[in-house]
């Protein structure tokens, strides 16, 4: 199995804070990205983890990501940075694409789905009843934020099997992708959507990643006691997020998770720069 790191849409550019120039770590000004994976497997084809912006949304932004969305997250229209372009660059096409699993059904997470119209989509149960159960808590909240383009084609959207007697690390209502055959998990940290979950997978030295979406936008928040968070990105979590609270406690959750696990877990989130950075070895 091999796993890549990939950035399927940068974002508006965000300054380094203080912390950063301090510890000598990457101290230049930034463009958020789509911290996407792709995983190469040898019985469920390719896994591709969030899929960032599709091709359609650099042609037609407004159209497909909203207007205001657009105005403020500033995305790059390069093409090149789809994960459908990438996918080829490697030598794939589109219907290698078998599995699609996803952290939260928000835009910069989706927009890559009609690009693999064949693909199954999995996401936590919780997310799926959100966007499907008109009676779910958030339903309109959570529908309006899974954009229409980005749901047109019909995705054969699935939830995930929670096995009530299963822990990751501590972390109860774990969930597991149906029809993989790969170590490959749906982790509840829930808050910033109403079913949001980090995506845990097992790389070939038998180090976890666990790919956190949006439970936190800045290292910093992880890193550093008490949490260290951006202002820039803050109001964006705050404008977003369904339940303060529980994501508050999910990225404290993260940050002991990392303090206590750092050989056997890498934790990353879905839009900071200087994670992936590390992620691809140049920070």
């Amino acid at each position: 199995m091999r796993i890549h790191h990939l950035n399927c849409g940068s974002l508006r550019k965000i300054p380094p804070l203080g912390e950063q120039l301090a510890a000598g770590t990457a101290h230049r000004e930034l463009a958020a990205v789509c911290h996407c994976l792709l995983i190469e497997t040898d019985s469920d084809g390719l896994i591709l983890v969030d899929t960032g912006l599709g091709t359609a949304d650099r042609q037609r932004p407004e159209e497909t990501l909203g207007a205001d969305w657009v105005a403020y997250a500033q995305p790059s229209p390069d093409p090149e940075e789809s994960a459908l372009r990438q996918v080829v660059r490697l030598g794939y096409t589109a219907r290698d694409v078998r599995h699609i699993v996803l952290t939260h059904l928000h835009r910069d997470h989706t927009g890559g789905l009609p690009d693999f119209p064949h693909a199954r989509v999995h996401v936590h149960p919780e997310e799926y009843r959100a966007v499907t159960d008109t009676g779910a808590p958030h339903h309109r909240h959570s529908l309006d934020r899974f954009m229409p383009a980005h749901r047109a084609h019909g995705p054969l959207l699935t939830p995930a099997r929670v096995d009530e007697h299963t822990e990751w690390f501590g972390f109860p209502g774990v969930a597991r992708p149906q029809g993989l055959s790969c170590e490959l998990l749906l982790v509840p940290l829930p808050g910033h959507s109403a079913g949001h979950a980090g995506v845990a997978v097992r790389d070939g030295g038998g180090r976890w990643l666990l790919h956190a979406g949006d439970a936190y936008f800045h290292h910093g928040e992880v890193e550093h006691t008490p949490p260290l968070s951006h202002p820039v990105l803050d109001p964006i979590q705050q404008g977003a997020q369904t339940d303060a609270a529980a994501r508050v406690a999910a990225r404290d959750r993260l940050r002991a998770l990392r303090s206590e696990h750092a050989r056997e877990v890498m934790v990353f989130s879905a839009h900071d720069p200087w994670e992936m950075e590390r992620a691809l070895g140049h920070g």
